[in-house]
């Protein structure tokens, strides 16, 4: 970890983080390495859960821990009791840094034995016992899945994450990222941006996106930075007007987590928004494609041209590659890529199959049409949520929309649309007429049922087993 030291070490001259103090934040870094490394000569380094809330001391412990070669695992402060007992069994942590929930860190140490003192919430034993097994040597557990109930854990290393900032600066032409961070930390979307600029050399401003939303925004040159947004923030975003203007200012936008909408990405587009679509994913250390601001600005749709870090390839059932446009499952070869799920690796860790269908034009972008789990067969045919969402949105009748499938007798499977209606006097029908001459008949949804919110965490992506249920007990109870 010597290259991670003097990255440190270069920083420390410097007031690299905007709203916070750099100075404070390398010697929270350093003390706590010193700590760790003199724990990690009694034996295997402590496994540490981090779920620090407050961001500089969030990163200050994030890079103490990967100096110290301890394997740290990043996690939401704000999981409830169910997802904490999940890691918890998973994890069997040593130290635990970070306020979470009292109650349950406090079980912890029951359960496993861990110590207490120093400043940190589950603070830092003098020399922990590992009988129970040895701490894994991958360094960097990122988590994934939680919109599903089922958190998971992908396997990262310190090489795998500076992969993905070389393919990134590399694509750009940078030598420095500047970055403006209002994504959660300990998601692999705010992570990166921290990785880029601390590894760069850049600035990092750190703020919470309400801060952003109220006008509470730092005095820089957007110009010179990077920012990256989910969707729904970016459709918050655009409808402050002082807030466009100030979001157009930005060298660049990024914008992932979830698909964006036609409508959405129009209306970026209309107020000069320099947009960058991305599509990545936790297991690939953030994107691996990107469409650059200028094409996007020009007309160009698609999630862009591949990172010089990683391949792309497109293939059929039997595995075998397809040409251009041609639409098939995504297979990545990244440099970046997870070397599995906490606590198994993968046995192919030079490609990565993933669960989107799309197809690389004669360009070399890449387009995602949808996801494999998310295909509904209706009546024999085979139907992608996502285009019919795009239209649904297009309508300008919605504020959001998920469109699933749920068990049906006849059809075996029926399109159900569930909803926010921008007007409460909007009505399915109306939508559905709207839909007539843009959409096959079989390709308009069979139930619509409104709603006031529609679950989303906070990268934007739906849960869609909670959509189930709510379709589920909807259709059980229909309101007449």
């Amino acid at each position: 970890m010597e290259r991670l030291l003097n990255c440190l070490n270069k920083l420390s001259q410097n007031d690299w983080l905007i709203g916070y103090d750099s100075h404070q934040f390398n010697q929270i870094a350093k003390e706590l390495y010193l700590e760790l490394t003199r724990i990690s000569e009694c034996g295997t380094p402590p496994k540490i859960i981090l779920a620090e809330r407050e961001p500089l001391r969030f990163l200050a412990s994030f890079i103490a821990a990967c100096a110290a070669n301890c394997p740290v695992f990043l996690c939401n402060p704000d999981w409830g009791t169910q997802e904490w007992q999940q890691v918890f069994d998973l994890v069997q942590p040593d130290i635990i840094l970070g306020m979470g929930n009292r109650e349950l860190v406090l079980s912890a140490v029951e359960v496993w034995g861990i110590g207490n003192g120093n400043n940190y919430q589950c603070p830092i034993p003098t020399c922990p016992e590992r009988s129970r097994r040895d701490a894994p040597r991958p360094l960097i557990m990122i988590p994934t899945g939680g919109s599903s109930g089922q958190i998971k854990f992908a396997i990262h290393t310190w090489e795998t994450l500076t992969a993905s900032v070389q393919g990134f600066t590399e694509y750009f032409q940078l030598k420095q990222v500047n970055s403006f961070c209002i994504l959660p930390l300990y998601h692999v979307s705010g992570l990166m941006q921290f990785m880029r600029s601390f590894t760069t050399g850049g600035k990092l401003a750190i703020l919470p996106f309400k801060a952003v939303e109220t006008g509470q925004i730092f005095n820089f040159k957007q110009s010179e930075f990077f920012i990256s947004l989910v969707p729904t923030q970016l459709q918050r975003l655009l409808e402050n007007p002082e807030l466009t203007e100030w979001l157009s200012q930005f060298n660049t936008v990024l914008l992932g987590g979830a698909p964006a909408w036609n409508e959405l990405l129009e209306k970026a587009r209309f107020h000069r928004i320099r947009l960058a679509p991305t599509y990545g994913m936790t297991e690939t250390a953030s994107q691996i494609a990107t469409l650059k601001p200028d094409d996007f600005l020009s007309g160009k749709i698609s999630s862009g041209q591949i990172l010089p870090h990683a391949k792309v390839t497109i293939r059929n059932h039997q595995g075998e590659i397809l040409n251009s446009n041609q639409i098939g499952n995504i297979t990545i070869h990244a440099q970046s890529l997870a070397l599995g799920y906490y606590s198994q690796t993968r046995e192919n860790q030079t490609d990565f199959q993933v669960d989107d269908l799309g197809f690389l034009d004669e360009q070399g972008h890449l387009n995602i049409v949808g996801r494999n789990s998310d295909k509904i067969i209706t009546g024999g045919e085979n139907i992608y949520p996502a285009e019919i969402e795009s239209a649904i949105q297009a309508t300008q009748m919605v504020a959001d929309i998920c469109v699933i499938g749920i068990p049906d007798k006849h059809w075996g499977q029926a399109l159900t649309a569930i909803y926010i209606p921008k007007k409460s006097d909007i009505s399915a029908l109306t939508i559905q007429t709207l839909l007539k001459n843009k959409l096959s008949k079989f390709k308009i949804p069979k139930y619509w049922i409104p709603q006031q919110n529609l679950p989303r965490n906070s990268q934007g992506k739906i849960n869609r087993q909670h959509l189930q249920q709510i379709a589920t007990e909807f259709l059980q109870n229909p309101i007449t």
